[in-house]
């Protein structure tokens, strides 16, 4: 049965409706490959100086809604964005990505993170959201998101990003009782963060885990998985009807394990064929992506036949079509514009 729920059409699929086509939006669809967005960013140099001014915040998440309406419009912001709120210093190098200096990787240091408390040390995210929502109203849903334990963790720990995550396996492995209460502590800060984000009118929550498909299968059971169904079981406590999303790159062989975090919907990464994804984690589970973010360098036909290729496997009524990961910074604008006419234009009839 379709839904016709006066909800906007992502936040129904998400929460298990069959809609008349799939939602669409990208992740990083604001960002580095929009004029727009670099026109701001030469006005604006730091990273957090556009992501924590009000101001310059929204009218960077909107740059993308006023030019191609997507079904999803997500805060513009970053996963490590809530630190300084335990006590962790931090700052996002342009190209470089999250530092924090010092690294935390004494007890002493886990000891004394402090709990978040958002309204405090993250007051400028309800005006984002606040203004957000009022902008969109009910037509398209406001996404939230936010860093999983593991992964905030590793930059934590590592005091950048890493190809190796030799400091932070050091840790498990030699150390395993000391990351375990960081990755607790963290798993109740970015409990409180996501509560707070829905408080202030996300509808739909996205949680990255970027790093926990560097771990075996067998260290994710054991550092990533049992704090991701932590911070979903604490938000559902509170919000039992927001829907969440779980995030982790390179997940070929985890997929039947991001199952178990909790998550109503598993985003797939290219890596994976959306035919294969939908056997694995069954008929009834809500998928997310799985275009190759480079497709949208192709021409039109071979966009539009991925998207056709991709929506058809993950099957109508529980699918939302997005990249397995974000936009590259050099994208051709028209591409992405094109990306979103063809996927607004499929229906059931028409993908097949």
């Amino acid at each position: 049965m379709i839904s016709s729920s006066s909800d906007p059409l992502l936040l129904r699929v998400a929460r298990g409706e069959v809609a008349h086509r799939p939602p669409v939006w990208l992740m990083r669809q604001a960002g580095r490959y929009m004029k727009a967005y670099r026109d701001l960013r030469d006005k604006y140099p730091s990273f957090r100086e556009r992501s924590e001014i009000p101001e310059v915040a929204i009218e960077i998440s909107l740059q993308p809604w006023k030019v191609f309406q997507p079904d999803g419009v997500i805060l513009f912001s970053d996963i490590v964005t809530p630190l300084p709120g335990l006590g962790i210093d931090m700052d996002i190098a342009e190209g470089k990505g999250p530092l924090i200096d010092p690294p935390i990787r004494t007890k002493e240091q886990v000891d004394n993170l402090k709990l978040l408390e958002p309204e405090e040390s993250l007051p400028f995210i309800r005006t984002i959201l606040q203004s957000l929502s009022q902008e969109i109203s009910n037509k398209s849903t406001l996404l939230g998101f936010v860093g999983a334990p593991w992964t905030l963790a590793a930059y934590a720990v590592e005091g950048k990003g890493s190809k190796t995550y030799s400091v932070i396996k050091n840790m498990a492995f030699s150390n395993p009782n000391l990351l375990h209460q960081l990755l607790s502590k963290l798993a109740d800060a970015i409990s409180t963060y996501a509560c707070y984000q829905v408080d202030c009118g996300a509808q739909v929550l996205q949680l990255f885990d970027s790093w926990a498909g560097q771990l075996s299968p067998q260290d994710y059971d054991t550092f990533a998985l049992p704090y991701q169904q932590k911070v979903f079981q604490q938000v559902r406590q509170k919000h039992p009807d927001t829907p969440l999303i779980l995030l982790v790159s390179s997940s070929a062989g985890l997929l039947e394990r991001m199952a178990q975090s909790g998550a109503d919907v598993i985003t797939i990464d290219w890596s994976v064929d959306m035919a294969d994804a939908r056997i694995r984690l069954g008929q009834d589970m809500k998928l997310q992506g799985n275009l190759d973010p480079g497709v949208l360098f192709a021409s039109k036909k071979f966009i539009r036949d991925r998207i056709y290729d991709t929506v058809n496997k993950a099957g109508f009524g529980k699918h939302i079509l997005n990249l397995g990961h974000g936009v590259f910074p050099n994208t051709p604008e028209e591409n992405v514009e094109f990306f979103f006419e063809t996927a607004k234009q499929l229906t059931m009839v028409e993908a097949v």
